[in-house]
């Protein structure tokens, strides 16, 4: 016999409740955490530090070439790498400032590269045959001379750029546009993820922070070359590494001298020595003379002829007692 009766709100609460309290401590649901969507996914922790290494050696290089450039000792240090949405980026950055979008072919997309304007000016007074070394404050816009001017600064930024990314990726990086206000870059979306790299220059007694933002879309895919490079490079490259190394001193230049040796003579029996003396070297045409290779010995052998050159032939090798 069907039963008619309707359960009230309380009763069904209750069923509820009980279902609840029964439930299993294994229930994957217990372990659920809470993810807000406006956040962007994170980098793995590992592929932030490579990242790192990559723009610190970055900033080693990029020191000297401004340094050459501007003709001023330029210290350039690595200060943070972190990852931020691009509207917490750009509203890191202050305004006015110098902004450069760069394309990074063959990758879709475009990082951010921004000078602060207390670097920016003082590089254009150097630019321009000043000192540049006495702190200058300017709340303006760069002028469109004072932009054609700075290219050629961003130029090198670009080469030792693309430079330190070479050994990970093949990166084209280039000017595509300039802007002065953080606020009016359309170039991703304001959630979208982007790894800050903040560089401290310093030129005498100024400083300035160099910000440069890369979207993490584009890391993430080179993902495994970063893994090869800082693990399995040191055992699959070794040949690789001595072929560079081969082609690095081929070009250097080494001194060759072959020498008698024979007997010695004291500065005073030099000082005696009159016209007409005779010295005997006592060296037997037979044996074999010595070639010095920087100063060092090396080889034993004699001295030869092709006809119209004088040669050493190499007999054996000089072995260290």
């Amino acid at each position: 016999m069907a039963s008619d009766r309707l359960l009230s709100q309380e009763e069904i609460d209750s069923v509820f409740r009980n279902v609840q309290g029964a439930r299993p401590k294994d229930d994957p649901a217990l372990r659920a955490q809470p993810y807000d969507f406006r956040r962007p996914d994170r980098i793995a922790q590992d592929q932030l530090r490579a990242i790192h290494l990559l723009h610190d050696n970055f900033a080693r290089s990029l020191a000297g070439s401004l340094s050459a450039y501007l003709r001023a000792y330029v210290m350039v240090n690595l200060i943070s790498v972190e990852q931020l949405s691009f509207l917490e980026f750009s509203q890191c950055l202050p305004a006015p400032t110098c902004i450069v979008s760069l394309g990074m072919r063959p990758f879709d997309g475009n990082a951010i590269l921004e000078l602060n304007p207390q670097m920016v000016f003082p590089i254009l007074e150097m630019l321009l045959g000043g000192s540049g070394k006495t702190p200058f404050k300017a709340n303006r816009e760069i002028t469109e001379i004072e932009q054609t001017i700075l290219d050629g600064v961003f130029r090198i930024f670009l080469h030792d750029l693309r430079e330190a990314w070479s050994p990970i990726s093949t990166i084209n990086f280039s000017i595509e546009s300039h802007e002065t206000e953080p606020q009016l870059l359309q170039i991703l979306a304001p959630n979208e993820a982007v790894v800050s790299i903040g560089i401290e220059i310093r030129i005498g007694d100024v400083a300035g922070m160099m910000n440069l933002g890369i979207p993490s879309i584009i890391i993430k895919m080179l993902r495994q070359k970063f893994d090869q490079q800082w693990s399995v490079r040191k055992s699959e490259s070794t040949e690789e590494e001595r072929s560079r190394l081969l082609r690095l001193i081929k070009p250097s230049i080494v001194k060759l001298d072959a020498r008698l040796v024979g007997p010695t003579l004291t500065v005073s029996q030099m000082l005696e020595l009159r016209a007409d003396d005779t010295l005997q070297f006592d060296f037997p045409v037979n044996r074999p003379l010595n070639l010095v290779v920087n100063g060092n010995h090396k080889f034993h052998g004699h001295v030869a002829t092709n006809g119209r050159k004088r040669l050493f032939e190499i007999e054996t090798v000089h072995s260290e007692v």
